[in-house]
C-alpha cells in the first residue's frame, strides 16, 4: 500500500476530493477549486523587542515584527504574532495542554517510533487488552481540547500507531482509532489547523489513516465504522462480485447538513482479481478544508475526500462527489496529491462528468517505481523517463566496463603488483570495481524486486545488500585515498604488508557491515527501513538514508582533500624544476591527476549534495545519474586503460614476439 491523493480543481470553487490508495504503489485523489487569488506571507524577522512580558495585545508599529506570547497555566508552548497594519495577527500556535503532555510522556513503558511519542503501558491503565483495541488511550485524548499543539501530537500518535500497531486491525481497534482521528477532524477545530507550524500535518494524518485502515480485517463479508467526521467501509471482493459500491453521506459542519460521495469498483476491474481480497474506503468530509487551511493553497475543497485501498490488480475506479457549493459558474478538474513528494499530480485522475450538483472522476492506479540512480542520495526523487533511461543505460555500460576492468586486472596482476604500494593500490582498485559491480547489479535487482515481486521481506533484504555494497564502494575509495595520502606525506615510512592489508579490508568491509547492520536493526522493527516506491533506505519516517549519505559525504570530503594535496604536490614539483618549458606539462600533469583520481575516489558523488538540497531540480538529478551511473566506465578508462604500467607487460610481450620474427 501507498497513499495517494487526488483533487479536482475548479475555477473559484473547490470540488469534492478523493484519496485513492491500493495494495501496490498508488496516489490519493481529490477535487480542488481555485480561489482566484494567491495568498502571500512576508518574511519573518527575528522576535521584535516591543512585546514586554510577551503580551501581544497592544498595537504594533513595524509591519513584519514578531511577538511571542508564552503559554498560560496548564499549557506548554507559545503563540507567535506578526505585526500587520498596526495589529498583531497570530501566525503559529504550539500550545499543548499538560494532560496531553502527561499522557504522551516519556515515562511510558510501551514505546512507539517517533520523538517523544509513547503509548502508555498496559499496567499504567490497568487494562490488559489495551494493545488489542487501543481503548485505554481514547478517553484521555477525547477529554483534551483540540488546540494546535494537541492536534500535532495526536496526529503523530496516530502515525506511530499506524507504523507500529497496524497488524490485525480488528473492528474494536479501528473504532478506537477512528474516535481519535475524528477528534481532530471535527468541523469546530478546522480553524486551529491554520496555526500549526508543520503544514504537512494534515497530509501525515491522511497517510496514517490510509495505512491503518487498509489492514482492517473484514469479517462476515463487510464492515462499517462510522464517526461524525470519518467513515470507514470495507468489503470482501472477488472476480465474481458484480461490481462494488461504497456510498457515504456525512455531516460536514456542526449543523445537520450532509454531503454525499461514493466509490464504484466496476465489474470489469473485479474480473482481474486472482484471489479473494478486500477493499476498504474511508470518507473525510472535513479533511479537505483542513488541508486547505494548513497548506495555504490558492484552492479549496468543494466536497469530501475519499480514500480507497484496493488489491494490486485493480487499476481503475469511479469516484462521485456531491459539491458543497452548487453554483453553476464552477469548472472542475481532477488532479492527484502525491503524499511522498507533497505535490499535485494531474495524471492520477481525470474528470468524467461535471454539473452544478456533483462531479465524477475516473482515478487510475499508476504503478510508479523509483528507478533513477539519483534516489541513492536524495531524500526525494522525481519520476522522469529520461532519468530512468540514463540510469539503466549507464548502469549497463558500467557493469560491462567493470567486468572488463576486473578481467584486465586478473591478466596483468603479477606484473603490476611487484611492490607493496603497487599491490595495495591495485587491491583497492579491484575491490572498488568489485563493490561497484555488485552494487550496480543489486540496484537493478532492487528495481525489479519492487516492481515485480512486491514482497516486503525481499525488498528489505535487497535494500540491505545494496546499502552494504555502496558503502563498501565508498570505504574502499577511502582506503585508496588514505593510501595515496600516506604515500605523499609519509614517503620514508614503509607500511607492513600484513598491517596495511588488515587495515584496508577492515575499512573496506568491516565499517560498512557495522553501519548496515545497525541501520536495519534500529529502523526495521518499526517498519521504517525501506521507503515507499523503492527498495532503498527510508527518509520520511526514520531518516535511515542518513546512514548512507553521511558516510558518503564525509568520505568525499576526505578524498577531496587528497586530490588537493596531490595538486599542491604536483605544483611544488614544477616550481622546483624552475623551467618555463615545464609549465604546460605541469598543468597537463595536474589535470591528468585530477581526472584519474576523480572517479576512483568517488568525487562525482559530490553532486549528490545538490540532489539533497535541490531535490526538485531535474538538471541536478540528470547530472548525478549521468556521472555516477557511468562510474564503472570511468574507472575502467582512468584507472586501468590509461595506466601505463597495466600495458607495459603487453608491450614487452609484443617486442619479444617481433624480435623472434626478425630472428
Amino acid at each position: 500500500f501507498k497513499s495517494e491523493v487526488c483533487k479536482l480543481h475548479l475555477q473559484n470553487r473547490l470540488a469534492p476530493s478523493s484519496s485513492f490508495s491500493s495494495t501496490g504503489p498508488a496516489m490519493p485523489c481529490w477535487l480542488l477549486s481555485w480561489r482566484g487569488e494567491i495568498s502571500t506571507r512576508a518574511a519573518v524577522p527575528s522576535v521584535f523587542p516591543c512585546c514586554f512580558l510577551g503580551v501581544c495585545t497592544s498595537g504594533c508599529g513595524v509591519n513584519g515584527a514578531i511577538c511571542s506570547e508564552p503559554c498560560a497555566r496548564l499549557f506548554h508552548g507559545e503563540r507567535l504574532f506578526m505585526c500587520q497594519d498596526g495589529k498583531w495577527q497570530k501566525t503559529t500556535d504550539s500550545l499543548l495542554s499538560t494532560n496531553m503532555a502527561s499522557m504522551l510522556s516519556t515515562s511510558s513503558s510501551k514505546l512507539l517510533p517517533g520523538p517523544g511519542i509513547k503509548l502508555q503501558s498496559v499496567t499504567t491503565h490497568g487494562n490488559r487488552n489495551c494493545l488489542a483495541d487501543l481503548s485505554c488511550i481514547v478517553p484521555d485524548i477525547l477529554s483534551s481540547p483540540a488546540i494546535p499543539g494537541n492536534i500535532v501530537n495526536i496526529v503523530m500518535l496516530l502515525k506511530n500507531i499506524s507504523l507500529k500497531l497496524s497488524e490485525d486491525v480488528n473492528r474494536a481497534k479501528m473504532q478506537s482509532y477512528s474516535k481519535i482521528a475524528n477528534h481532530v477532524l471535527n468541523a469546530s477545530v478546522i480553524s486551529n489547523w491554520a496555526f500549526i507550524r508543520d503544514k504537512a500535518a494534515s497530509s501525515i494524518l491522511l497517510d496514517s489513516v490510509n495505512l491503518f485502515a487498509r489492514k482492517l480485517l473484514i469479517k462476515s463479508g463487510s464492515e462499517s465504522i462510522l464517526e461524525d467526521f470519518m467513515s470507514t467501509k470495507g468489503s470482501s471482493i472477488n472476480k465474481k462480485t458484480p461490481g462494488k459500491r461504497f456510498d457515504f453521506s456525512m455531516r460536514f459542519n456542526n449543523s445537520n447538513s450532509t454531503i454525499a460521495g461514493s466509490v464504484l469498483i466496476p465489474q470489469e476491474e473485479l474480473l482481474k482479481i486472482s484471489t479473494p481480497s478486500d477493499a476498504v474506503s474511508v470518507a473525510f468530509p472535513t479533511l479537505g478544508a483542513i488541508m486547505e487551511a494548513s497548506q495555504l493553497d490558492d484552492v479549496f475543497v468543494n466536497g469530501m475526500i475519499l480514500s480507497v485501498a484496493l488489491p494490486e490488480e485493480l487499476r481503475q475506479i469511479s469516484l462521485t462527489f456531491e459539491k458543497f457549493n452548487k453554483s453553476n459558474n464552477v469548472m472542475a478538474r481532477c488532479v492527484g496529491w502525491h503524499s511522498a513528494e507533497k505535490r499535485w499530480d494531474e495524471a492520477a485522475c481525470k474528470l468524467k462528468t461535471d454539473d452544478a450538483n456533483s462531479s465524477v472522476c475516473i482515478c487510475k492506479h499508476h504503478h510508479h517505481t523509483f528507478k533513477s540512480f539519483s534516489i541513492l542520495m536524495s531524500p526525494n526523487t522525481i519520476r522522469n523517463t529520461v532519468l530512468d533511461y540514463i540510469t539503466f543505460v549507464g548502469l549497463g555500460i558500467s557493469i560491462f566496463s567493470l567486468l572488463l576492468c576486473l578481467t584486465i586486472e586478473a591478466v596483468v596482476w603479477h606484473h603490476v603488483t611487484n611492490t607493496n604500494i603497487a599491490q595495495m593500490r591495485h587491491i583497492c582498485l579491484v575491490n572498488i570495481a568489485a563493490s561497484l559491480l555488485i552494487a550496480n547489479v543489486l540496484f537493478i535487482l532492487a528495481a525489479v524486486a519492487y516492481e515485480k515481486v512486491k514482497d516486503y521481506a525481499i525488498c528489505v533484504a535487497v535494500t540491505f545488500f545494496v546499502h552494504l555494497s555502496y558503502l563498501s564502494l565508498f570505504f574502499w575509495m577511502l582506503a585508496l585515498g588514505l593510501l595515496i595520502l600516506h604515500g605523499l606525506l609519509l614517503i620514508f615510512r614503509k607500511m607492513k604488508k600484513s598491517a596495511s592489508m588488515a587495515t584496508a579490508f577492515f575499512i573496506g568491509y568491516g565499517c560498512p557491515l557495522i553501519i548496515s547492520v545497525l541501520t536495519v536493526a534500529i529502523t526495521e522493527p518499526r517498519k521504517g527501513y525501506v521507503r515507499d516506491g523503492a527498495c532503498w533506505l527510508n527518509w520520511r519516517d526514520t531518516k535511515a538514508l542518513l546512514a548512507f549519505v553521511i558516510p558518503a559525504l564525509m568520505i568525499i570530503a576526505v578524498n577531496l582533500v587528497v586530490v588537493v594535496v596531490v595538486v599542491v604536490k604536483t605544483g611544488r614539483l614544477s616550481v622546483r624544476e624552475g623551467s618555463r618549458s615545464q609549465d604546460l606539462s605541469s598543468v597537463t600533469r595536474t589535470g591528468k591527476n585530477v581526472a584519474l583520481l576523480t572517479p576512483v575516489l568517488g568525487l562525482t558523488w559530490g553532486f549528490g549534495l545538490a540532489t539533497i538540497v535541490r531535490y526538485d531540480s531535474l538538471g541536478f538529478h540528470v547530472t548525478f545519474a549521468l556521472l555516477n551511473a557511468l562510474q564503472g566506465f570511468f574507472i575502467l578508462l582512468f584507472g586501468t586503460l590509461l595506466d601505463r604500467k597495466v600495458w607495459s607487460p603487453f608491450d614487452v610481450h609484443l617486442l619479444s614476439h617481433e624480435l623472434a620474427l626478425m630472428a
